[in-house]
Order: C-alpha cells, then structure tokens, then sequence
C-alpha cells in the first residue's frame, strides 16, 4: 500500500446498513382458517401451503432478511386457531405495527397477526408454554350446514352431550394417552397432563374443550371421536377409562375430521405479559 492511501476512519467503516445488529426476538399471536392449509409446518416434499410458509414470506418481505418461525404447537391440515403463538428472531429494527398491520397486508385473507411484542430471549413460544386449549365444534343435526363448511364437522345422529361430558372425565390428570395418539406420533412419551375437559351444547352445536400441559399428534381428534361414540350411546361412559388402561390406539373410534378444531389459547408465565389471544367463536 502506498504511503499517501488514505486509513480507513470509523465513519468509512461504520455503514449503518451493514454493521452487525443485536438481534431481536419477536412473539406473535395468529388466527388462521385451515381449511385452505396443508397445516401449519412449512413443506417442501411437496411443495405444498402452509400457515408456516405464509407467514414466513411475508415477513421476510418486512423484515428484509430471513426470517423463521417457532409455535406454541403445529397444527393439522384443515385446522384454525385463534390463539397461535409464535416467535422469530430480527435483526432490522422495526414498529411493532410492521409485524400486524405490515404484515396482514401482504398475508392471504384466511390468516392474520393479531399482536406482536417484543420479549427476552428467554421466551420460547414452544417450551415456554404451560398449556394449550382447545376446543372442537360439531354441528349435530341431519342436515349438514352450508354457512359453517369447514368451521365444523357435521354429526347427524343425535348425540348425548351429557353423557360425552361424564365420559370425558376419564381424561383428566396426568396419565397414558398411547390410545388416543396417531401412530405417526414421534413423541417420546405418551404420558400428558389434561388440566380439564368439558362438552357442553348450544342448541345445534356441541362442543368440546380441552386443555392440557401439551398434546400428542391427532390427540383431540381422537378422543373427539372417541365422545362422540358414547354420545350416539354405541359404548357406555366407562369406555374411555377402558380404554385409557389398555394403551391400544386401534381399539378406540376413528379420528374425527380437523374441520371443527381449533386451537383457542396457549398460555404462558405471567411474567412474559402477553396479550390475550382468543376470540370468540360463533
């Protein structure tokens, strides 16, 4: 280097747009219609639709650089959530309105952030969580509706919620779901704990509610299934504890459809202060 090349200064050095910045971890909370959706985890053998893949593009395209997403708990094709909970680490500094309002625009019409804050590192939308709700919609009538296509599964012979609610008990506490998880299943254990369970009717509709420390694949689907047999009166109440003692999927009722499922809330210490995410449904 020649004697008269001028040394580099900290303003020649120090280029705002590609200086190293501290990375920051962003929650979000999203609602979503499944219907339209191969489930919530991105996919590329094939390439298929995703919630997962959706939200990722579109805020890569705000956050300008890549982005990726961790839930709270992935989701089945065809279902929705109204308390998804997710998280991603940025390191371009943004609003937090970028994250809904930004982002929304560019989102397809079925899936929407409904809140964004920021949080410690210490917060994982996964491993941080406590519990997850859910609830799962049936239309028990003869004539399947038009207006909730896709947002419930439809049940003609009538149904005995009374009896679905005491079978339902069965469930709670910390036990062996092995009956009640697909055989896909890749968790290590089929030990969960239900918090608390309930069926409860609302004239044409009846619903199921079910909260737990965490759940296995197609677990509420399951057991969804399996209630509705002891409430068309098929199987009596104590079917399930029966069931529950013999850890044998193939000896429960089929897996309901995913259309009425919904993911209703995700909870977290009280520490993290995160904004409500439910919504009312119907």
């Amino acid at each position: 280097m020649s004697s008269d090349t001028p040394k580099a200064t900290t303003s020649d050095t120090a280029n705002p747009d590609t200086a190293p910045s501290t990375l920051r971890r962003i929650a979000i909370g999203v609602e979503y219609n499944g219907a339209a959706f191969h489930g919530w985890q991105r996919q590329t053998k094939p390439a298929v639709a995703t919630v997962q893949m959706a939200l990722e593009e579109a805020l890569c395209t705000v956050a300008d650089q890549k982005i990726t997403l961790i839930c709270a708990g992935r989701t089945d094709a065809g279902v929705h959530a109204t308390g998804q909970v997710a998280h991603f680490e940025v390191s371009n500094v943004r609003e937090l309105k970028a994250w809904t309002m930004g982002v929304n625009s560019l989102l397809p019409s079925a899936i929407r952030v409904v809140w964004a804050k920021e949080v410690d590192t210490e917060f994982h939308a996964r491993f941080s969580a406590t519990a997850r709700r859910y609830q799962y919609w049936i239309h028990n009538a003869a004539v399947r509706p038009g207006i909730f296509s896709s947002l419930m599964t439809h049940f003609s012979k009538p149904l005995n919620e009374s009896l679905m609610h005491q079978a339902a008990q069965a469930l709670v506490g910390e036990q062996d779901f092995t009956s009640f998880r697909a055989i896909a299943c890749e968790s290590k254990t089929a030990m969960r704990n239900v918090h608390a369970v309930s069926v409860k009717r609302y004239g044409e509709r009846v619903c199921i509610e079910i909260e737990a420390n965490a759940f296995l694949l197609h677990m509420v689907r399951n057991i969804a299934g399996t209630l509705m047999t002891v409430g068309t009166e098929k199987q009596p109440v104590n079917w399930v504890e029966t069931l529950l003692a013999a850890k044998n999927r193939a000896l429960a009722a089929a897996t309901a459809k995913p259309d009425g499922l919904y993911l209703m809330e995700v909870t977290y210490p009280a520490h993290f202060d995160l904004p409500a995410s439910e919504r009312s449904l119907f």
